[in-house]
C-alpha cells in the first residue's frame, strides 16, 4: 500500500522556506532535548537502569513507534503511532527528561527500520520533544515535577491538569507537523489543518486518555501494563482494514496512484481553496505507441512500463501536485496552484522530458513519449468535469499535431458550443445555398494567357458576415458535413463550367477536395454523372489535393484513384513543399499539376533559401513532365523570377483577385479576347473589399 506520491524523503533545497522551517524546529527541539538530559542525575539513571518497569515501558514505546494507526489513505493525514500513549504515560510518571529520551530512541529505531531520510528523523525527534515540553510545562502549573526515582501517580483530582497537558501535547505536534506539510506541499496551513485535525484528534484523544490508566496500572501491578496492547491492536487492525478499503476505492491497483474518484475530490478541494488570481491546472496525458508494447511483448511488460511511468511522473512533479491514473495508458496531473499558462507548459515539458528517458525491459530498450493536454481554472473551465473535458481536447490536438504539449484553445475545440452552433449554421447554409464559389484565374507566366481558374469557397453568414474558410472548412472536415460540402462545391463548379464551356469559354475549373473525399469511390461516381449531365469533357474539372495524400499508402492502391484516372479527371497537388513528399512517391500518383505553396513563393525576392527551394521544386516537376503552378504571386518582380526559373503558371493578386461567377465571366471574356492588344501581366488591384480578403481555402 505504498503511496507513489509520498516524496517526503526528498531533502528540501537549502535556503528554501521548508529548509528554514525544518532547521528552526530541529534546532529548538534538540536544544530542549539536550537541556532536559542534564536534569537527570547519575543516581537517577542508575535507578532507571535497574527498574524492570522502565525497560518494559521503553520496549512498549519502541514497539508502538514501528507501525502507525491509519484512519485515512491520504499522505497528508498520515498516521498516529501507539507509542504516543506510552510516551505520555512516561511523561506523567517519570517526567520530561525520561519521556524525551525514550521517544528519541524509538524514533531513531523507526527511522532505521523504515529507512526514513535523516531530516525527517531529526524533525520527528524535535517536534515530539517540543510537544512533550509543552505538556510538561502545563502539567507543572498544577503538580510538582515528577521524579525518575519516585515517579508520580495521578489521582481523580488531577484530571483537569492531565487533560490540559494532553491538549498542549496534541496542539504543538499538530501545528508543527501541519506547518511542515503545508510548506512541503505548497498549500495553506489552514487547508492542511482542516484536512488532518478531525482524524488526528480522535486518535490522540483515545491514546492520551489511556495514558493515565497506564500509569495507575504501572503503580499497582506492572505486569498488567502489556494488556493495554490488546485494545491498541484491535484499533490498529480495524483501522488498517478500513484504510485498505479506502485505499482500494481511491487508488489504482496497478500503480498505486490515485484514481479518477480521488482526482475528483482533490480537484474540487483545490478549486474551493484557490485564491483570487491563482490558477489550478489539470493535465491529461496519453502514452504514444503504448499499444504496440502491449501487442508485441504482452500485458505483463506493459504493466511494468505503466508502473515505471507512474514512478517517473510522481518524482518529477512538485510536492503537493497529484498524479493519477485514469485507466489504460492515460494519466492525469493536478496542479493545485500554478502561476499561468506559460508555467503550466514548463511543468508539462519537464514531465515529458522525464518520460522520454530510455527504458529497458525484457532486454529491450524503449523510447517513451506522451502527449499532454492542459486546461486551467478559471481560464478554461469552472469545474472538474469541464477541466477534464477540455484537457482531453487539448491532448488530442497535441497527439494529432505531434506537438507534445497543447493548452486548451476554444477556437480549436470542435465540441465547443460556439463551434457546434457554427456547424449547425453551416449545415443550414448548405441546405439554403448560402455558400458561393469565387474564381481566381491561373495565367501562363511566359505569355500571360489564362490557363484555367481555381474555385474558392465563400460563406457570408446572415449574422456574422463573411466567415473565413480557414474557420469552417477544417470544422467540416472533422464532421459529417464534409461529404455534403464537397458535393455542393463539385456540383456548383460543374454547373459553372458547363455555362462557360457552352458559351465559348473553355476554362478548366480546379476544385480542392480532402484526402478522405478523394479516396471515396462515391466521388468518381458523382463526377462521372455530373460530366455526363452537363455534357462536359473530363478536362473541364481538376481536383486539387494537399501534399499529405502522398503519405497515405492507401492512395496508391485505392480503387477511387484508379477510377478517376480512368475517367480522365486530372489531379493537382496543392501546397507542395510543406509536407514530406519524395520523388518516388510523387511518381506513383496520376498527378498532372503541382502547385508550389504561397509561403515559399512570396519570399523568393527576400530569401535565398526560399528561392532555392522554389527553383528545386520547379526543376523536379519539369523532370517528371508535370506542370508547375506558383501560388501567391503578388508582385511583378516575383512573377519575373518565376518565369526565369521555368515555372509554368502563376496564380495570385498580381493577376486577379478571387471573383464572383458573374465578375469572373466578364473578366475571362475580356482577357480571352485574342484581339485585345498588350495582353500580359495585369496591374495589381488596389481597391479591394476587406471582407473578401482570405487565404485560398476550399472544400
Amino acid at each position: 500500500m505504498a503511496d507513489p506520491n509520498d516524496t517526503r524523503d526528498a531533502g528540501p533545497r537549502a535556503g528554501s522556506p521548508l529548509w528554514s522551517y525544518l532547521a528552526t524546529v530541529i534546532a529548538a527541539g534538540f536544544t530542549v532535548l539536550v537541556a532536559t538530559q542534564w536534569l537527570i542525575g547519575q543516581e537517577e539513571l542508575a535507578g532507571l537502569a535497574r527498574s524492570p518497569l522502565f525497560w518494559m515501558l521503553s520496549v512498549l514505546v519502541v514497539l508502538g513507534e514501528l507501525r502507525p494507526v491509519l484512519l485515512s489513505s491520504s499522505t497528508t493525514v498520515g498516521g498516529t503511532y501507539p507509542s504516543t500513549m506510552f510516551t505520555f504515560a512516561a511523561l506523567l510518571h517519570y517526567g520530561l527528561p525520561v519521556a524525551a529520551l525514550v521517544q528519541t530512541v524509538a524514533i531513531v529505531v523507526n527511522g532505521v527500520v523504515t529507512r526514513k531520510a535523516w531530516h525527517r528523523v531529526m524533525f520527528n525527534i524535535a517536534q515530539v520533544t517540543l510537544a512533550a515540553a509543552a505538556a510538561a510545562a502545563v502539567l507543572g502549573i498544577f503538580v510538582d515535577r515528577p521524579s525518575p526515582v519516585t515517579g508520580w501517580v495521578p489521582k481523580g483530582s488531577d484530571l483537569l491538569a492531565i487533560g490540559l497537558a494532553g491538549v498542549a501535547y496534541f496542539v504543538v505536534r499538530a501545528m508543527l507537523v501541519s506547518g511542515a506539510v503545508a510548506l512541503h506541499e505548497r498549500r495553506s496551513i489552514h487547508r492542511v489543518i482542516k484536512t488532518t485535525i478531525g482524524h488526528q484528534s480522535l486518535v490522540y484523544a483515545g491514546l492520551l486518555g489511556l495514558a493515565p490508566l497506564v500509569v495507575v496500572v504501572m503503580n499497582h501491578s506492572p505486569a498488567l501494563v502489556p494488556l493495554f496492547l490488546a485494545p491498541v491492536m484491535a484499533v490498529y487492525f480495524t483501522a488498517t482494514m478500513s484504510v485498505r478499503r479506502d485505499h482500494q476505492a481511491m487508488h489504482d491497483g496497478l500503480t498505486g496512484l490515485p484514481n479518477r474518484k480521488m482526482l475528483v475530490l482533490s480537484t474540487e478541494e483545490a478549486l474551493a481553496e484557490a485564491r483570487e488570481g491563482e490558477r489550478v491546472g489539470l493535465f491529461l496525458l496519453d502514452l504514444d505507441r503504448f499499444k504496440e508494447v502491449n501487442d508485441t511483448l504482452g500485458h505483463p511488460v506493459g504493466d511494468r512500463l505503466l508502473q515505471l511511468v507512474a514512478h517517473r511522473l510522481t518524482h518529477s512533479v512538485r510536492p503537493g501536485d497529484v498524479v493519477a491514473r485514469l485507466g489504460g495508458d492515460e494519466f492525469a496531473v493536478l496542479l493545485p496552484s500554478i502561476r499561468d499558462a506559460a508555467a503550466a507548459r514548463e511543468v508539462a515539458a519537464r514531465l515529458r522530458v522525464a518520460l522520454t528517458e530510455p527504458v529497458r525491459l525484457e532486454g529491450m530498450a524503449f523510447d517513451l513519449d506522451a502527449s499532454f493536454g492542459i486546461a486551467l481554472y478559471p481560464d478554461h473551465a469552472p469545474d472538474f468535469e469541464m477541466l477534464l473535458q477540455r484537457s482531453d481536447v487539448a491532448m488530442y490536438l497535441a497527439k494529432e499535431g505531434r506537438t507534445g504539449v497543447e493548452i486548451y484553445a476554444a477556437d480549436k475545440d470542435r465540441n465547443s458550443p460556439e463551434r457546434l452552433n457554427l456547424l449547425g449554421d453551416l449545415r443550414r447554409a448548405i441546405d439554403r445555398s448560402e455558400l458561393r464559389l469565387h474564381y481566381q484565374p491561373k495565367l501562363d507566366l511566359a505569355g500571360g494567357q489564362v490557363r484555367g481558374v481555381e474555385a474558392l469557397l465563400r460563406w457570408r453568414h446572415p449574422d456574422r458576415g463573411m466567415i473565413p474558410p480557414a474557420e469552417f472548412v477544417p470544422m467540416a472536415e472533422q464532421s459529417y458535413l464534409m461529404r455534403q460540402l464537397t458535393g455542393y462545391v463539385i456540383d456548383t463548379a460543374l454547373a459553372q463550367a458547363a455555362h462557360w464551356w457552352h458559351t465559348g469559354l473553355h476554362e478548366q475549373i480546379s476544385v480542392n477536395v480532402s484526402a478522405r473525399d478523394l479516396l471515396d469511390s462515391a466521388l468518381s461516381d458523382r463526377l462521372e454523372a455530373g460530366l455526363a449531365r452537363y455534357r462536359l469533357p473530363p478536362m473541364a474539372i481538376q481536383l486539387e489535393v494537399t501534399e499529405r495524400i502522398l503519405m497515405t499508402d492507401q492512395a496508391y492502391t485505392a480503387d477511387a484513384i484508379r477510377a478517376l484516372a480512368s475517367l480522365g479527371v486530372p489531379l493537382a497537388l496543392d501546397d507542395f513543399g510543406t509536407g514530406y513528399s519524395s520523388l518516388v512517391r510523387l511518381q506513383r500518383l496520376p498527378v498532372a499539376e503541382v502547385k508550389i505553396d504561397a509561403s515559399f513563393v512570396r519570399r523568393i525576392g527576400e530569401s535565398k533559401d526560399d528561392e532555392r527551394i522554389v527553383r528545386s521544386i520547379v526543376d523536379l516537376v519539369r523532370s517528371l513532365g508535370l506542370r508547375s503552378v506558383a501560388e501567391g504571386v503578388e508582385s511583378a518582380e516575383v512573377a519575373a523570377r518565376l518565369a526565369d526559373m521555368g515555372c509554368d503558371l502563376g496564380q495570385g493578386w498580381l493577376f486577379a483577385k478571387p471573383m464572383s461567377a458573374a465578375d469572373a465571366t466578364v473578366w475571362l471574356r475580356e482577357h480571352r479576347d485574342p484581339a485585345k492588344p498588350g495582353f500580359g501581366f495585369l496591374d495589381p488591384i488596389d481597391s479591394l473589399d476587406p471582407a473578401e480578403v482570405f487565404d485560398p481555402q476550399t472544400a
